[in-house]
């Protein structure tokens, strides 16, 4: 019998290609996303689409505090739990929408996880726990530092995924990603705007001196690990991340600015609370547990979300 598996905010970025990767392993896919109003409704549906045309897959519109979760997990192998609220910045003025959506929904389905036969529960955590880290690269046993709202919710969800785990035995892996980029990536992130604002000829809101880093991760890189994680991943663990491509922001312009062979314009502002300084994973234990080793190319990587971009924007189907 094929593998069955329930994917949480299956219609986001990450999401979606891991419904499609797991569609790909001729898994059966119960896939779930509430549409949040974060982004674009219409974004998110093209984004799954093609999978919920897929006849191994069942796309559920439904919010998880709603949902009758122990039914849902009847008869499901393994849980892909990635709907959340997303967003450093945004968190300081809606923390009740966090909790809500991070915390809260996460508490729910562990808890209807207790009484089912699930053989692991994947959640996507953040490198946003660890703030500015001690030491970069940064280890999993590093003390978590968050800097902003989204990133104490997200420790909150690691330390309940670590509590199911050691009261009732809920056999929770958390996955901390650090800055995926991608086709699909959400509006609000920076590549996007970047590469949106390169195509529009306007300017780009860099904030801070662009010298700020972050350990960039390829979508199919993230991808794969999660599914190894569903697969390998140690009942308790949380495992970093990361594609091995730490660059500057000012970098990633000069990258893009030779991709399109025109300049990007750029206008500096004021750093913004909840913004660490630097990023980068250590990812030995992954590597040992999981066997995930990032694949991706940096450069081509920018060259498919620019192809992407550029593709959604000459659509006639949907003008985000």
């Amino acid at each position: 019998m094929p593998k069955s598996v329930l994917i949480t905010g299956a219609a986001g970025f990450i999401g979606s290609h891991l419904t499609e990767r797991c569609l790909d392993r001729g898994w059966r896919v119960t896939a779930v996303d509430a549409f949040t109003d974060y982004y674009s409704d219409g974004l998110k549906r093209l984004n799954i689409a093609a999978a919920a045309e897929d006849a191994n897959c069942v796309m559920l519109d439904a919010d998880l505090l709603e949902l009758d979760l122990p039914e849902l997990l009847a008869d499901v192998s393994v849980v892909f739990h990635l709907a959340a609220q997303p967003g450093v910045r945004p968190s300081w003025d809606c923390f009740d929408l966090y909790t809500r959506q991070n915390v809260a929904v996460t508490q729910r389905l562990l808890d209807a996880a207790r009484g089912s036969s699930v053989e692991r529960v994947v959640i996507a955590s953040s490198s946003s726990v660890y703030g500015d880290a001690e030491a970069l690269p940064t280890r999993e046993e590093f003390a978590p530092r968050p800097v902003s709202p989204y990133g104490v919710t997200k420790v909150a969800v690691e330390h309940l995924a670590h509590v199911y785990w050691r009261n009732f035995g809920v056999p929770t892996v958390c996955l901390r990603y650090f800055t995926v980029y991608g086709p699909r990536q959400r509006p609000d992130m920076a590549f996007n705007r970047l590469i949106g604002c390169a195509l529009a000829g306007s300017e780009f809101e860099v904030f801070g001196d662009g010298n700020q880093t972050r350990d960039f991760t390829y979508v199919s890189d993230v991808v794969e690990a999660t599914v190894a994680a569903s697969e390998r991943g140690s009942p308790g663990a949380a495992y970093n991340v990361g594609g091995g491509s730490r660059r500057s922001m000012n970098s990633v312009i000069a990258t893009l600015a030779e991709s399109l062979g025109v300049r990007v314009p750029t206008i500096h502002r004021p750093q913004q609370a909840g913004d660490a300084r630097d990023t980068a994973a250590d990812i030995t234990l992954a590597g040992k547990d999981l066997g995930f080793r990032p694949a991706a190319d940096f450069t081509g990587g920018i060259r498919a979300q620019l192809e992407w971009q550029h593709a959604l924007l000459t659509s006639t189907e949907l003008r985000p």
